[in-house]
């Protein structure tokens, strides 16, 4: 192992400590001169001890640099009056986006620079992106500093004067379909004091004179505080959607696109528990729900029912214990469907092709390359389309897109990201193995090394989320092989509480059953070593966000497991934040974490919460990270957790915080200090399992 820099892991915890506040809750003073020196003297702290670290984090990110292409052109797409793509180039943060009319290719032009508008600002974080139907007008939200607040900015193509319209509105666009010559509709949404989107609004646009736009019109309002509102479109344009949902309940109202100041239709009113989505073709509705089942089932209604008191769905597929269905796109000749497969924990794509009275002329799946893939269906602009995009991509072979004729079969390779290096994908082996979790549950494992290395124990990198019933489905990671090819192995515990598994897997780690995700992934550690994967003095945990909650409760109650744990902008402080409803995002997560006002959900908290539950033990190495502008996960919650963590160490691995200052929730903006960060974090993982001077392989 690399000589261990100096540490100096108490000071900030001593000098700044007070007597009085032994929580240090003081830290939640944003205003407070002392907070914001606490945090430079934790940083100052991290950037001392990893000094000796600094060669080996400006190796990792050249050689990350080298394996990648860094000149990257988009897919082109054709929609109906023009074919638009994006071009990056070698040396830029931001994309250009470019287009030329479908019969003249010749007459190419840039018409939005994305990174002459970054240069103007230390952050940059572009929200959403939408064209007008007539594709001469271009409307986007952009956040300027981190918190996620977004601006709404209009200009008309290919060179027109940005126009600022709005400001602190949410991040997500829509055009209605009601466009003329001097016309248009764009709809948004805006935040209630607590940054939830809590309403629609639609904005009439005089295309004519933009500047001078109308003021906004209320179109729809939630006033449930666990309920966020979105906007989207059905893929046949038909019909605008205004979804309220809650983490387990949702509720659609549908608005004729054409007609956009029509009274929002609900097609079916909220049951507590019942998630639905929809989509449409001419003369129906079609309905993925969970009313009959955790697995959900397909329906399809009749258009001209749409509002009647008791329309009546007729089922095309049926719930099934096996197998999650999870999406559905629409287009002029059936359906795609995405469904989750049990055994597996992975989804596939399966096509529907209906006649007039809803028979099946043909149901299949897609071939899937391998196992386990992730298979997803790109955006397909024409309803009609029998030529779909298809994005594939696994732990060992980077993301590649096909172009598949629905009417032959055929599969064209359009675009596959190129790896440069010395190790290359050919080179890797991926495989799966199940831990029995403490209640006996088998959990699956995903590992990916290097092929040459697969027959013995490797220092391994295991990393985990588990919450809101996200899926950590198979992806390929160019920066990853920056450990692999150092002799470290990456392994990711599908705990529950995700949604690997499907409905259920998500609904058995949260709430009262959230222990489960604590013990899976605690259970997922043993298996690696037991079957040999994992060197058991050479594991890092890993976890971000939720997932810094779930690595953090696991270094409470094991830290002899882990040789150390990086913890990004990681949620600690759950029983305080919970109990805080005037924080952003609490109200809404009342149905993921309890709500802590019931004097049992408040104890089960508290008995997982990372920041209650700190200890006078050894402690592994710890990497913590936090953001100044975070407003999912406030920068006093890892703050109060390093600051706790460092007094109560009695062991000798250093305990490091870094926050940035200029930065929210996602990181740093602009993909070259996003990759620099990265590089820091790997070498203090590379440090952690002793390969920090580990030879490359010949």
């Amino acid at each position: 192992m690399k000589a261990q820099p100096s540490i100096h892991s108490n000071l900030p915890a001593a000098r700044y400590y007070r007597a009085n506040d032994p929580q240090w809750h003081w830290l939640e003073k944003r205003d407070d001169s002392e907070v914001t020196a606490f945090l430079e003297a934790a940083n100052e702290q991290q950037a001392a001890w990893f000094t000796p670290l600094a060669p080996l984090e400006e190796a990792l990110y050249q050689s990350h640099l080298a394996r990648r292409e860094l000149a990257v052109t988009s897919l082109k797409t054709a929609l109906d009056h023009f074919t638009f793509w994006s071009e990056t180039g070698a040396k830029d943060d931001y994309p250009c986006w470019w287009r030329h009319p479908n019969a003249r290719h010749e007459q190419q032009e840039c018409f939005f620079d994305v990174g002459a508008r970054a240069a103007e600002y230390d952050f940059y974080d572009m929200g959403d992106i939408a064209l007008s139907p007539d594709e001469q007008w271009l409307a986007w939200t952009e956040d300027t500093q981190g918190d996620e607040r977004f601006t709404l900015w209009l200009k008309a193509l290919p060179n027109g004067q940005p126009l600022q319209l709005l400001s602190d509105i949410g991040a997500g666009l829509c055009w209605a379909e009601d466009q003329t010559a001097k016309t248009a509709t764009l709809l948004f949404t805006r935040f209630d004091d607590t940054q939830r989107p809590d309403s629609v609004w639609r904005l009439p646009l005089a295309l004519t004179e933009p500047h001078a736009a109308t003021a906004p019109i209320l179109v729809l309002r939630e006033d449930d505080p666990e309920f966020w509102l979105g906007i989207g479109k059905t893929r046949s344009k038909a019909w605008l959607q205004l979804e309220s949902g809650s983490k387990d309940t949702s509720e659609i109202h549908l608005v004729p696109a054409h007609s956009p100041a029509t009274t929002p239709i609900c097609i079916q009113t909220r049951q507590a528990g019942v998630e639905y989505s929809i989509d449409h073709r001419p003369g129906s509705f079609y309905r993925l729900h969970n009313q009959s089942g955790a697995h959900f089932q397909l329906d399809h209604l009749p258009e001209s029912q749409l509002g009647q008191p008791q329309p009546k769905w007729q089922t095309l597929i049926g719930h099934r214990e096996d197998a999650t269905l999870e999406g559905i796109d629409a287009f002029s000749w059936g359906l795609m469907l995405a469904e989750r497969d049990h055994a597996q924990a992975q989804v596939r794509l399966r096509r529907l092709v209906l006649d007039d009275q809803h028979s099946c002329t043909l149901d299949e799946y897609l071939a899937l390359p391998e196992q386990p893939c992730s298979q997803l269906l790109e955006d397909a602009p024409h309803f009609d389309s029998q030529v779909l995009q298809l994005r594939e991509e696994s732990f060992i072979q980077p993301p590649s897109w096909f172009a598949l004729d629905l009417t032959n079969g055929q599969r064209t390779l359009l675009k596959r990201v190129p790896v440069y290096g010395n190790l290359l994908p050919e080179q890797l082996v991926s495989r799966r193995l199940w831990a029995t979790s403490q209640d006996g549950e088998q959990v699956p494992v995903s590992i990916v090394m290097r092929a040459d290395l697969a027959d013995q124990p490797l220092p391994t990198l295991l990393y985990g989320y588990g919450a809101y019933g996200e899926a950590l489905d198979p992806w390929f990671s160019i920066a990853r092989l920056e450990l692999l090819e150092r002799g470290a192995a990456f392994a990711v515990a599908h705990v529950r509480g995700g949604g690997e598994r499907g409905e259920p897997w998500y609904l058995n780690g949260k709430m009262a059953h959230k222990e489960n995700s604590f013990n899976d992934f605690l259970a997922a550690r043993e298996a690696l070593v037991e079957q040999a994967v994992s060197d058991p003095q050479r594991i890092v945990a890993c976890g971000a966000s939720a997932g810094g909650l779930l690595v953090g409760t696991c270094i409470n109650r094991a830290p002899e497991a882990f040789c150390a744990a990086l913890l990004d902008v990681p949620f600690l402080d759950v029983l305080r934040t919970m109990q805080n409803p005037e924080l952003p995002l609490t109200t809404a997560e009342y149905s993921e974490w309890g709500n802590p006002e019931e004097v049992e959900v408040a104890e089960r908290v508290s008995g997982y919460s990372p920041i209650d539950n700190i200890k006078s033990q050894a402690y592994p190495a710890l990497w913590i990270e936090g953001s100044w502008f975070d407003t999912r996960v406030s920068y006093w919650e890892p703050a109060k957790f390093y600051a706790q963590v460092s007094q109560q160490q009695q062991g000798s691995a250093p305990i490091l915080m870094r926050t940035d200052m200029s930065s929210g929730h996602g990181g740093a903006s602009g993909r070259f200090k996003a990759w620099q960060d990265t590089a820091r974090q790997d070498a203090f993982i590379l440090w952690a399992m002793g390969l920090a001077e580990q030879p490359m392989p010949s």
